[in-house]
């Protein structure tokens, strides 16, 4: 990312809009974080009006960005213009400063509120959970569309993450050498380990684990599955560079998710935080995360189904090292 410069009156504004109590406090909960002005108002227990023009004035003078989906807007920190002198002020910030840590703290409580209710939709549906989703996605379609993205190279090992039933490992299964599903919800994780047991797929397992903070070495797959998962999910960009760390080099990531839609019952019934990605939006996190994207399509809705779905495959840069030769001696 490249600092531009800005001009006198520019950076004054700039910092003008930054130096002010509460922005400063938004502007810390927003590196953390996309949020929208009901999780801030939850947070720094301040009315809407008054946030909102707080963001408002943060956005005019290019610190955030808004975007809006459906009936919600997020708000980030912009990733160009003036955003890197909010980062830059935010690294003299004190990380143990009281009001700094009273605020994180808040912010985890709303973080673990939207996870306990995605976990508790998780446990309702765990048993209909392939039939659900089918009612908005073309499977068959897509599915041929995800072994062909994935086709041109071997797949010696596999990580699934949300692996949900285990459906993305049963797919691959006859191709890899080895494959792991990790899921949070326990529920799901019994589907997949019934599935897997009933297909004899001795050489893939699933197990309980956290798609922000896997337990796995750097460097460990060929690929790495990320399939209907990131609507779940407060932070994508997070999970992104996570799944991005444990790619070998040359690896790749499939990102398979609803594109923009405006079905607003999925937030309440099916416990989506986010209704669809943008084709730019998913491809700035896979490039932020330091890899190549190589393809992006959209696949319409089957004829059940209202929402389209996206595909995005990305790289892993790093030149893959030729193993030496060895020779047999007789």
């Amino acid at each position: 990312m490249t600092n531009e410069l800005l001009s006198f009156a520019g950076l004054t504004a700039t910092l003008k809009s930054a130096g002010e109590a509460t922005r400063l406090r938004i502007l810390v909960l927003l590196a953390e974080a996309e949020l929208t002005v009901s999780d801030l108002t939850e947070i720094l227990r301040q009315s809407q009006p008054r946030l909102s023009r707080h963001l408002r004035l943060l956005a005019e003078a290019g610190l955030v960005e808004r975007f809006r989906e459906g009936s919600w807007a997020f708000f980030r920190l912009r990733e160009r213009s003036g955003a890197d002198i909010a980062r830059t002020l935010l690294a003299r910030l004190d990380p143990d400063d009281p009001v700094i840590v009273r605020d994180r703290e808040r912010l985890a409580t709303v973080r673990a509120a939207r996870a306990a209710a995605a976990q508790n939709y998780f446990r309702r549906h765990a048993a209909e959970w392939d039939r659900i989703r089918k009612l908005h996605v073309a499977d068959a379609a897509v599915e041929d569309a995800i072994r062909v993205a994935l086709a041109d190279k071997p797949i010696r090992a596999l990580l699934d993450l949300g692996t949900g039933t285990g459906r993305m490992l049963e797919l691959f299964s006859g191709d890899i050498e080895r494959g792991l599903g990790l899921d949070l919800s326990l529920d799901m994780l019994a589907l997949a380990r019934a599935r897997l047991d009933r297909s004899g797929l001795k050489h893939c397992s699933v197990r309980q684990g956290d798609i922000y903070d896997l337990a796995l070495p750097r460097d460990s797959f060929d690929v790495v599955i990320i399939h209907q998962v990131l609507h779940f999910l407060d932070d994508s960009a997070r999970a992104i560079r996570e799944a991005a760390r444990v790619l070998r080099p040359g690896g790749r990531l499939l990102v398979v998710d609803f594109a923009p839609h405006d079905l607003e019952f999925l937030r309440e019934e099916h416990a989506h935080r986010r209704l669809g990605f943008a084709p730019e939006t998913v491809a700035q996190w896979l490039e932020a995360a330091g890899l190549d994207v190589l393809r992006q399509e959209t696949f319409p809705p089957g004829p059940e189904g209202q929402i389209a779905v996206a595909l995005w495959l990305a790289r892993d840069p790093r030149i893959v090292l030729a193993q030496p030769a060895t020779r047999e001696v007789a």
